[in-house]
């Protein structure tokens, strides 16, 4: 199986906050995917024209669409956990567990990195086998494929980076029904006293907890090879 150690790193890297350092090596970042040549020559045209579009914008108004796209809304949120377990009390021991995963194999990450962001996950995967990582990003297709449905329905230029990162996993890039999402002052909100808050995946006292997985349904051709 070929190496795709750098590809990874790559995607990481342009899914990383756009400031001055990472915009500065977006253009060696593209002669690493295409010497690396893992992904297919449509995908990283696709990831040619979204860092031309980026290397467009005024570096403010990268930085603010980033923001936007990434940070409002939990639909396109890279947390991965975010789209599993929401705000319950489940999502603090998986954190724990999967920070031992990468001390396990010799990442550490520092303080004010979170386990569960896409880019931390994109570098762990890129210090395995291939063969591990691709069974690693595997396990969590189903999320990214949620991820890329609703980063498409915002019809975001930076759909093509998740449908190259399930296209490393061995997976194929499909839009999947998109729950609606509640505004910021909804989700922001806090839930009443001794209410219980469902919606955010806290049940109350002596109800179970609910557990929702987005399912594949369709394909979608909007712009993104699948």
């Amino acid at each position: 199986m070929k190496p795709i150690r750098y590809s990874l790193r790559v995607l990481s890297q342009l899914l990383s906050y756009p400031d001055a350092g990472v915009r500065q090596q977006w253009p060696q970042l593209m002669t690493v995917l295409d010497e690396e040549a893992v992904l297919s020559s449509a995908r990283r045209t696709e990831l040619q024209a979204l860092v031309a579009h980026l290397q467009h914008l005024n570096p403010m108004d990268a930085e603010a669409r980033y923001v936007e796209t990434f940070d409002r809304g939990r639909a396109t949120c890279l947390h991965l956990f975010e789209h599993v377990h929401g705000d319950s009390r489940d999502r603090g021991p998986a954190m724990i567990d999967l920070t031992k995963t990468y001390e396990q194999s010799g990442l550490f990450l520092a303080p004010e990195e979170l386990p569960d962001h896409l880019c931390v996950v994109l570098e762990f995967a890129s210090t395995q086998t291939p063969e591990v990582a691709k069974a690693f990003l595997g396990e969590m297709a189903h999320i990214l494929n949620a991820i890329f449905s609703a980063l498409l329905k915002r019809e975001s230029p930076y759909a093509v980076v998740l449908a190259a990162v399930l296209e490393l996993a061995g997976h194929r890039a499909q839009s999947v029904a998109i729950v609606a999402e509640e505004s910021l002052d909804e989700s922001w909100s806090e839930p009443e006293a001794f209410d219980g808050c469902s919606t955010r995946g806290q049940a109350r006292p002596g109800e179970a907890q609910p557990m929702h997985f987005v399912r594949k349904t369709s394909t979608s051709s909007s712009g993104v090879t699948a």
